[in-house]
């Protein structure tokens, strides 16, 4: 089973005049890998994936798996239609994929037996790890403890994204070692991490992403007192770019350093340009 640790950059989608910009998709994509995050992961929420058609998808992630080293790349794999959801995930794992990372279907709110039941059918198809995207609050259902610790004993489940906000669920997912924690809360990032997190996909690390990686590594070398600095200076960083609906902050600071436009597809709009000068202030002061 593959490992997963470090920090992930669930990568932004960039468009231009409507359509994907593969160019910017690629420039961002190797300022990424060269500042040492762990790898990419290609159309999650922050890749606005469910604004992308599934050829779309598949290309972006053709793209980066032709651009990044093997083990580099994850697949945002989601939907509430399980005959579909399984023929993209077979037109996937064509590719080199390191994993799939597979929330709950979405607002179909199914129980928690048919939960089981899905990730794992899911989990039976692929033949690479999946990652479990618990984010209630998008999907809009709850993976109640029991079902997740169930879930994740499967011999294809490798980890858990995080955002469930629910601390005694994280602990005893931690305490089972049947999966690693992969923060998604990019604000509880220290906390997670000293718990015993493996790594995170967090958004945020778009942003000098060498300061991402220098914090998961100092509390991995136990430097403690030196991590939480590190997270003190981006925690500013942090709030403000999940201050407006995600990824419109990320865009507009990525925008400012000139590697993509800040373009989003309707119905995401633009961040503020409010919001863009404060980040843009922020990002002068780290």
């Amino acid at each position: 089973m593959s490992s997963f640790h470090g920090i992930w950059v669930p990568i932004v989608t960039p468009f231009r005049h409507g359509a994907i910009d593969f160019a910017a998709l690629r420039r961002l994509a190797a300022h990424l890998l060269e500042s040492g995050v762990a790898g990419l992961v290609a159309c999650g929420t922050t890749g606005e994936a469910a604004a992308l058609d599934k050829d779309e998808q598949l290309a972006v992630l053709d793209a980066l798996v032709e651009l990044a080293p093997p083990g580099k790349v994850l697949m945002g794999l989601a939907g509430n239609n399980l005959p579909a959801l399984l023929d993209l995930q077979q037109r996937i794992l064509e590719r080199p994929v390191a994993g799939l990372l597979v929330p709950a279907p979405y607002y179909i709110r199914p129980s928690q037996a048919a939960l089981e039941s899905f990730f794992g059918c899911v989990a039976d198809a692929s033949s690479v790890p999946l990652i479990i995207y618990d984010i209630p609050y998008r999907t809009g259902v709850t993976l109640n403890q029991q079902t997740l610790l169930a879930i994740v004993r499967h011999p294809q489940v490798a980890a858990v994204k995080d955002c469930g906000g629910n601390l005694e669920k994280t602990l005893a997912v931690l305490a089972s070692d049947d999966a690693q924690v992969l923060c998604g809360e990019d604000l509880q990032l220290f906390n997670a991490l000293c718990l015993g997190a493996s790594g995170a996909i967090a958004a945020s690390a778009h942003i000098r992403p060498e300061l991402f990686v220098q914090l998961q590594r100092q509390v991995a070398d136990q430097q403690l007192d030196v991590a939480r600095a590190t997270f003190m200076r981006l925690a500013p960083l942090i709030q403000g770019l999940f201050s407006e609906p995600n990824p419109a902050p990320v865009k507009a600071l990525l925008a400012h350093q000139g590697l993509l436009e800040a373009q989003l597809r309707a119905p995401m709009e633009d961040c503020s340009a409010a919001t863009a000068e404060r980040l843009q202030r922020l990002l002068a002061a780290l």
